[in-house]
């Protein structure tokens, strides 16, 4: 999904317009991240490393945004309580 899909989809009234407009006020990075978030359930701050390519300490930044604005949720993993696991909250 583009950028203009999103916008196209707020104007519908398809998507939670405040999330998605909270996050374009975001670094690229952040926003690169949400995105990946979308398309995955849960992941850990490293697999979002992975799975961005950016280093850990901007996914680290990037998650911390997010979660100001109220978007990202974060819980311990069960499988290894040392993480976290971070998922997107804008539907």
């Amino acid at each position: 999904m583009s950028a203009s899909d999103i916008q196209h989809a707020d104007a519908d009234g398809d998507s939670d317009s405040t999330g998605w407009d909270a996050v374009r006020e975001l670094p690229p990075s952040a926003k690169l991240v949400a995105k990946v978030l979308e398309y995955n359930d849960t992941l850990t701050q490293s697999q979002l490393a992975d799975e961005t390519l950016l280093p850990p300490r901007t996914v680290r930044y990037a998650l911390n945004r997010l979660e100001e604005v109220g978007v990202v949720d974060s819980r311990f993993s069960f499988a290894d309580a040392r993480k976290r696991i971070y998922t997107l909250r804008i539907e």
